[in-house]
């Protein structure tokens, strides 16, 4: 997940950029509401972090310009401005939350999930597909050549993240953060056994492999380049 972080305070931005980071965001950092708004418009982002006092554009008017332009990205505003008008302009506008500074780290991880999730309810594609593996999104079930396979819950869920994000290698703190809904403990295997339990039923009966691990940085789904 790509995030757009606009705060001109050097120490919560990089406050913000580490935390994010090690949670398993892509985060991009910028400190004025001009470089906001052209990231803004020229990137694609999943969830856009903005204060509202920066030098430039302020926040509410890169939201304003960024809905004008027609995207609907979701909206956070992160300011130390707490009056209930600030609040209702912020949303009116058309952001989709408003945190107070000070804040705790995991409130705001919490909330940014939540805008993501919401996000990932939107209509998509009924079906994607991979070499010979067929998913229905909507159905929720999994076909490798012609046979049906079996996934729990959770194992679609990996299934569809590794799917949606084919060719990117993913760290365990993001599989734990959209699949589990938690920050990644480096003490517990949870995230190895259910790769390994999904590898069991979508790769050990096939010969093209699909399901890969990239020695110390995490998991990726694509068919090999040989292939």
């Amino acid at each position: 997940m790509k995030l757009l972080v606009a705060e001109d305070e050097p120490k919560t931005a990089t406050y913000l950029q580490q935390g994010l980071s090690e949670a398993g965001f892509n985060v991009d950092r910028v400190m004025t509401g001009t470089d906001a708004l052209q990231h803004a418009l020229s990137e694609t982002y999943d969830l856009l972090i903005l204060d509202v006092m920066m030098p430039g554009l302020d926040g509410w008017e890169v939201l304003r310009m960024v809905r004008a332009a027609g995207k609907d990205v979701p909206v956070l505003f992160l300011t130390a401005r707490d009056r209930v008008e600030d609040r209702v302009k912020g949303l009116e506008l058309g952001a989709d939350d408003y945190l107070v500074k000070p804040f705790a780290f995991s409130e705001l991880l919490a909330r940014i999930r939540t805008l993501l999730r919401r996000g990932n309810n939107a209509p998509t594609q009924p079906s994607m597909k991979i070499a010979d593996l067929e998913v229905d999104l909507l159905k929720r079930r999994a076909i490798r050549s012609g046979k049906r396979i079996d996934l729990t819950a959770k194992e679609f869920s990996l299934l569809e993240l590794l799917l949606r994000r084919r060719g990117e290698v993913l760290p365990k703190s993001l599989i734990a953060s959209q699949v589990w809904d938690m920050n990644f403990d480096s003490d517990t295997n949870v995230i190895e056994v259910a790769i390994r339990r999904l590898r069991a039923k979508i790769d050990d009966d096939f010969r093209v492999k699909l399901i890969h691990t990239v020695r110390g940085m995490g998991y990726m789904l694509d068919v090999p380049e040989s292939e």
